[in-house]
Order: structure tokens, then sequence, then C-alpha cells
């Protein structure tokens, strides 16, 4: 792959091949067909993972553990030819192993008995609609009714095979195994029920189920943001053998950073006709965000600047002089804006007249690359599974009743311009959509919507109506300010993580940003004198073990049909290449193949010249695999490998700490992924927030209501107050605590992932989550900064007692950080706290039945 996953992506390409090996043996074994679905957050990179699994299902792979599969063909299906084309590109910019020759597009000449091995075949749709070329005269009764005196075998337009003639010749094939993956799975599965099941099949439950003769495919993966529809019809049809779905978490989507962590919404504040103000506000909107991003390339040096656009989404007959009007608006609004900067992607593919203004078509996917587009008018067309991150900001002259339509295009809109989170800088990683049309309760419910999810649009994140932004406060002194980066965040484990890559990408980096000349070579110079120590202190053991290496033993079985018994004889027989080969690559998933290779190469060069003697040199070469093959049948060398590999890579992390920090965010970005490679917390510090959006009312039961306003907080509006909606005895720890001696500021701890919120990690049953405490409380003492950690610790949560012992486990590394770590929770109606930086407090969380007890107890005392 070119892109490194993310730790999401490689759970699900894990969970999805572990589903397809079984798929295959399912077919191959028992004839029985079998289907799953992967559900991610739209911007999650659905593409990126199905790359991955189809690297793996092609080639192997041996972090994932996955033997090729030589007999796979790839059908890769959806509604839309456009649609299509940019999924094959998206998989060649994710793909190094997978050649674009492999990766075909069945146009209307495309005549073949069968589908070759190792190819993926993008088909859509049309192409198997009744008067497609690709399926004239398959249908059977259709050919006997015009035939004639012709054959009813006879096909026309000189075709040889019709497109269910090579599926179905595929699929009856014992020497391949046909795959279909299914884009945009909820689309073109209808409506599964006992009422509808003997209507007509649409093509998709056709190429699923089978019809005609032509038997169904035998392996389906369904992939959307939405596959309810698609996992309903699965079981409706019941031919298939539902396998695991495959879940992506969307909280851990947003934590990626792949996807905006906001989204504002404005409206109109009473009904009337609002669409030139509005449109007249998105301009300015669109503006700010072009000057942002162009600041930032600036202030990073980076030579791709990202060009913003706007989409006007209009209805599906829109009014030509509306949406004319709407663009001599923009113009007006921001005249710097080249003349000829409009499109629209209507179905018409030709040029539209709006206005005074002739607006020429261009093709959805192309839009992203388009960087002259600067105002894209749309209907639904760019709602429908195309990406466009450009998209900053959203003007939808949608009625209000379109709700469905104004979700789905938000969901293209979230994805984040860089594939990456912009560091403190809430600005750049928002998303506007303005609502002309939309009432104040309407949009409401479009919030609720989004924020919970629902069939049309998963949840979106946070969402924001009421908002005021809030940037660094004026008063707040660099100390603070230093003090605040430097508190320890922690990230979240991965599952699966290996160290040695970890290290071998670290190398990677620091030798591309000059910090660390030859670090590759350093790295794997470190790991061969750590696997020559440890052959050295296990030289028995590993004789033992090439010795099983080098041989094969068995047992015949003698039977004496006379005497009636059996005995065995056992038998022993030299190990030929391919046994070894396979040793080989089983150690080669503990060290890494390029450790292994590398290290194979140390061995024989110790022994044997190429230059001197060639063939002595590949005798050596073998020795030294049979011998990492023994190595890696010894119990406990994964312990000691990884744990050399991830001691060294912690020492450069820490020694070129400083460097690393003086890097591009970019830059940072990489070695930030690289740090989270662990199977184990890992601390990163905090970012200075330069700019935040805030709601400034709270609504419920239809009440809405305006938020209180605190002073020294760390972000501030214009009048130097921050908005909080501080329930409980959550005002009642900030207003303790900034009556304390030295007070100087407080912190609200996002409860959003991102680098300016402090988290924590924690076990809840088998699984490592982030805790962000609430409050963070800047003090002077004795001339100096003092952090003060207070958490409000809700004891009705199920996970409370797990959260505190991370919390817990935090403080007992981190504690000089701190002045003081306290939680803070109340019961029977009495604030009590425990102090996190005392043992004996420490200790008793640890082998705690529940939180309740504990603030209860005699260890907590009274806030």
């Amino acid at each position: 792959m070119k892109f490194t996953l993310k730790d999401y992506q490689r759970d699900a390409v894990r969970d999805a091949l572990a589903n397809l090996r079984k798929a295959r043996r399912l077919w191959h074994a028992e004839a029985d067909k079998s289907a799953f679905s992967l559900t991610a957050v739209t911007g999650a990179g659905k593409t990126v993972m199905a790359a991955a699994a189809f690297e793996a299902l092609f080639h192997g792979d041996d972090e994932f553990d996955f033997d090729a599969d030589p007999s796979a063909v790839v059908i890769w299906f959806s509604d839309d030819p456009s649609l299509n084309e940019q999924t094959r590109f998206r998989l060649m910019e994710a793909s190094d192993r997978i050649n674009h020759t492999d990766l075909v597009v069945v146009e209307n000449n495309f005549n073949r008995p069968k589908f070759e091995a190792g190819k993926i075949y993008f088909l859509n749709t049309q192409k198997l609609g009744k008067n497609s070329l690709l399926v004239r005269g398959h249908d059977q009764e259709e050919l006997e009714a015009k035939a004639g005196e012709l054959l009813p075998e006879t096909r026309p337009d000189l075709r040889s095979y019709t497109m269910w003639d090579t599926i179905q010749n595929t699929i009856e094939d014992s020497d391949l195994t046909l795959y279909l993956v299914l884009d945009e799975a909820h689309r073109g599965m209808g409506t599964p029920t006992t009422a509808n099941q003997n209507a007509k099949n649409t093509i998709v439950q056709r190429l699923i189920n089978g019809s005609g003769g032509v038997p169904g495919i035998p392996v389906v993966w369904g992939i959307s943001a939405t596959v309810e529809r698609f996992n309903k019809a699965i079981e409706f049809a019941g031919r298939h053998i539902k396998l695991p779905n495959v879940v992506v978490d969307s909280t851990q989507v947003q934590e990626s950073g792949l996807i905006k962590d906001t989204i504002l919404l404005d409206i109109p504040d009473e009904t009337g006709d609002f669409d030139t103000v509005l449109v007249r506000r998105a301009t300015g909107k669109l503006k700010e965000s072009s000057m942002a991003w162009a600041e930032y390339a600036k202030q990073q040096e980076e030579a791709h600047v990202v060009v913003p656009l706007m989409v006007l989404q209009v209805p599906n007959t829109p009014d030509p002089a509306e949406i004319g009007r709407a663009l001599d608006t923009i113009f007006e609004r921001y005249p710097e804006l080249p003349a000829a900067c409009v499109a629209h992607v209507f179905g018409e593919h030709t040029t539209q007249r709006f206005g005074n203004r002739d607006v020429p078509y261009i093709e959805p996917q192309r839009v992203q690359e388009s960087a002259w587009v600067r105002v894209l008018i749309a209907k639904d067309a760019i709602s429908t599974g195309r990406d466009c991150p450009r998209a900053e900001v959203m003007v939808s002259f949608r009625p209000a009743n379109d709700r469905t339509h104004i979700t789905q295009l938000l969901g293209r809109m979230v994805r984040s311009p860089l594939a990456r989170r912009i560091p403190g800088n809430d600005r750049l990683n928002a998303v506007d959509c303005l609502l002309p049309k939309f009432d104040r309760k309407t949009v409401e419910q479009v919030v609720d919507a989004l924020m919970s999810g629902d069939d049309s649009a998963p949840p979106l994140g946070r969402i924001l109506i009421d908002y005021v932004e809030v940037n660094p406060s004026p008063a707040a002194s660099a100390a603070v300010w230093e003090a605040f980066e430097a508190l320890p965040s922690q990230t979240r484990p991965q599952r699966g993580a290996k160290p040695a890559k970890r290290l071998t990408a670290l190398a990677h980096e620091l030798a591309s940003d000059d910090i660390l000349p030859g670090a590759g070579k350093l790295a794997h110079a470190h790991m061969h004198k750590a696997l020559d120590e440890f052959q050295e202190s296990q030289k028995e053991k590993i004789e033992a073990k090439r010795k099983a290496v080098m041989t094969v033993d068995g047992k015949t079985v003698v039977a004496d049909l006379k005497g009636n018994a059996k005995s065995l004889d056992e038998f022993w027989e030299d190990a030929d290449t391919a046994v070894i080969d396979d040793a080989y690559r089983r150690a080669a998933r503990i060290f890494s193949p390029d450790i292994s290779r590398t290290y194979v190469d140390h061995l024989a060069y110790k022994v044997a010249n190429p230059e001197e003697d060639a063939e002595e040199f590949l005798e050596a070469i073998t020795e030294a695999r049979v011998t990492v093959a023994g190595l890696g049948l010894l119990m406990e060398v994964q312990a000691y490998f990884d744990a050399t590999a991830d001691k060294l890579a912690k020492a450069w992390l820490v020694q070129y700490g400083s460097q690393i920090k003086a890097l591009i965010d970019d830059r940072k970005e990489s070695y930030r992924q690289i740090i989270e490679m662990s199977t184990e917390p890992q601390d990163v510090g905090l970012v200075k927030p330069e700019a935040k959006f805030e709601p400034t009312k709270s609504r419920e039961n239809d009440k809405e209501t305006v938020l209180p306003t605190w002073k020294s907080h760390l972000l501030c509006d214009k009048d130097g107050t921050y908005p909080a909606e501080l329930k409980g005895w959550e005002r009642t720890v900030v207003e303790t605590e900034i009556k304390r001696k030295g007070f100087v500021f407080w912190y609200r701890n996002p409860g959003q992932p991102g680098q300016s919120s402090l988290g924590v990690a924690y076990i809840d049953g088998d699984q490592y989550k982030i805790v962000r405490p609430d409050f963070i409380f800047f003090a002077e003492q004795d001339g100096k900064v003092v952090v003060d950690l207070v958490d409000p610790h809700g004891l009705h949560l199920a996970d409370a007692l797990p959260k505190l012992q991370g919390l817990a486990a935090y403080t007992e590394t981190h504690a000089k950080a701190y002045r003081r770590i306290e939680s803070v929770a109340e019961v029977k109606g009495k604030l009590r706290a425990l102090d996190l930086t005392s043992e004996e407090v420490r200790e008793a969380i640890s082998i705690a039945k529940d939180a309740t007890s504990l603030f209860g107890g005699a260890l907590a005392v009274d806030y």
C-alpha cells in the first residue's frame, strides 16, 4: 500500500480478509455461497480499505497473515460508471501492488468466455440493463420469440458471449473464485418484503441470487455507509450464508482526522425570502476560508494550497433566474473570483444558462482536481458516493422537506481536504452549511438526524446552529501556554501493532527529514546485533529448531489384514526448498519481511563473499534462511525482538523529539501516526488551539436557552468571555477552583478528539478507549505556573470504574506534570473527591469492584 492504514482501517481489513478466506473455503469445499457487509461512516476511507484487501487477496499479506488466492476474480459493481471511474483511480492511487492493467472497465465490446483471475472488473447497472449490448440475446424466451428460423443460440452483433454467459462460466469454473463487491450497497436492493418477493428482481438481486439459469455469485461483499437494506435483502433471500459484518467505529474515524470536526449550520431567524442574505454570508465564508487556507499553506511552506469551493444545491427542477441572481450576489461580494469559475453537474451534461451567465458541465469525479471550479451548482449528483473535500461551504436551495438530500450532501463535504486534522484550528476543521429555505424547527430535526444517525445518514459528529468563534485569550501569558503544551495526552493503543514495523517506519521518516541520515540501516544493524546476541544465548535451542526445519518427520500406518492389527513406522526426510521457504515466511511475520531479508544477508556475509565464490554465498543464504526459520520457532523470540525494537523507537522519539516538533504540520502528522503504532498508550503533547467554535444556546424540548458566559477561560470571544453549559456540580467545580489562591486560567477540555484535547486511555472490557477529563486549571505558585486536573466523574455510567482506573494509571506515570489530579463525584448529595496522586488511593482504585464505594469511603474527602 502507498498509504499507511489507520488503526480502524487495519482492523476492518483484517476482519474482511477473515471473511473472504472463510467464504472461499465454503465455496470450494461445500459449494455454499456467502455474504457480508462493511459499514463505515462517510470519509472513513472505504476504498482504501478495499484496496488493501484486494492486495492481500491477489498477492498475499504477511501483516494480515493472509495467503494469496490465485483463483480470485473481483467484480466491482455500482449504479454509476463515473463513480466506478473514481473508484478505479483511487485504487491505483492507494495500491502499489495492483497494476493498472488489472483494473478492467467492462465496455460494450467486452467479449470473453470467462473472467481472468487476478483482475478487478468494473461493471455498472446500465451495462446489465435489458438493452445493453453486453446482455442482448441473453433472455432465452425473448430469443425464441424473435428468432424465427434462426437457431435460438444465435447471438446478435456477432457476440459469442453475453455478460451473463461470462459470469456463469466464471462461477462454474472450479479453478476460479468470483467475488462481487457492491459499492454503495444500499442502492438497487429494493425493499425485501413478503409482498414483493415475486416481483421482478433488480439487477443487483439477480447478480446476488442468480436468475434465468445463471447461478448467484459465490461471495458477495457489500460496502456502504448504510448497509441495512443490503443486509436485510441477503437475509430475506436466504441463499447466502451470512458472515460477520465488519463495522467501523465512527468515533475512531473522528479521532483519525479524516473527517471534519464541526458542521456549522446557518438559518434565517424568521420566515421570509432570505436567499440573497445567506448567499452573501456564504460568499463571505468562502472568502475567509480561501484566505485561511492560503495563509496556512504559507505558514507551513506547503506547495499544495487547498482551494475551497462553494456548492449551490438546487432542486431537481431549478429556476435558472434564481440561480443567476445567486451567482450575481456571489461575484458582487467576492469580485476577486475569476469569471470562469462556475460549473454544474446536472444530468443534462450540457452548458446551462443561469441569468446572464453560461455555465459549463463538469463530471462530478473531476471537481476535486479542477481547482478552477470555485462555485459548483448541483442537484443531487454530487451527493451519491463522490468525494469533494474542497467543498467547504454549501448553500442549499432545497425546500425544507428535502432533509435526506441535505444529509447526503453533508456526508460528501465533511472530508478533510488534507486527509488530516489541522492542529488547533477549528476554522479549517469545519464546514459551513447555509439553509435559506429551512425554518429553525426543521433544521433542528436535521441536526438530530445527523447527530444520532439513521438509515439515510450515519452520525456526523459535532453540529452547531447558534455558535461563536473563540480564540486564545490575549491575557494568557506565554508561560501558561507553555504549561498547557507540555501536558501529556495519551493515544488509543492499536490492536496488532508491530514494534518492528513501527521502528522501520520511524527510521524512514527520520532519514527523509534529514534528522538521522541512514536511520534505516542503523535500525536494521541494531536489530541484527540483537538477534546475534539472542542466538548466542540460545545456541542449543536454536540448533534443535534448525534441525526441525531441515527435516520432515511423519508416520506410516502399516495394516496387517490377516492379523487384524495396525502398527506405525516413523520416517524422516530432508526438507525441500518449499518447506524451508514456508518456515522462513512464518518467521518473517515475526521479524518483518525487511529485517528478515537483511538479517539473512548479514548472516551470509559472515561466512561467504559473493564476489569471491557466488555458489558458496548462495549456500550461505540458504543456511541463513534456515537459521531465521529456526529462530522463528522459539516461543520467547517474539517478546525479545519486539521489546528491542520498541526500546530503540522510544529512544529515538525522545532523542529527536525537539527536531520533530519543529517540523511543519504535515510532517509532524506522520510522526504522530508512528507514535500511535503501539499496543500500549503513548504520550503526545497538546497543541495550542488557535480557533474554536462553541455553541451559544442550548435546546431542550423545543425550548432554547442562552448559555451563560465565563471569564478567565484560555479561549474567549471578542468580549473576553467563553460560553459554556455547566450542569450541576460541573458549575460547582469551576466556581470552587477559580476562587483558589493563585488561580489564573481554566480550560474546558473538549469532549471531541483533536490535538488540543487531553485524552487518557482506559480499558473497558477487552478494548482500549479514551476518556477526556473535563477541566484543567492553571495557577501561579512560587513564581511558576502549576496545573490542576479536575474531573467531575459520573457514577451512573457503566464505565465509571474503568475510567477512574485509567486516570489512576495515567497519574502513576504523569503525576509530576501536575500539582493536583482529582476525581470528583456526588455521593448522597455531597461532592466527594479522590486525590489520585496518593499511592494508597490508586491501589484502592486498582482492586475496587465499583466506583461509588470509593467516593463514599474513607479515602475520599469532601470537595
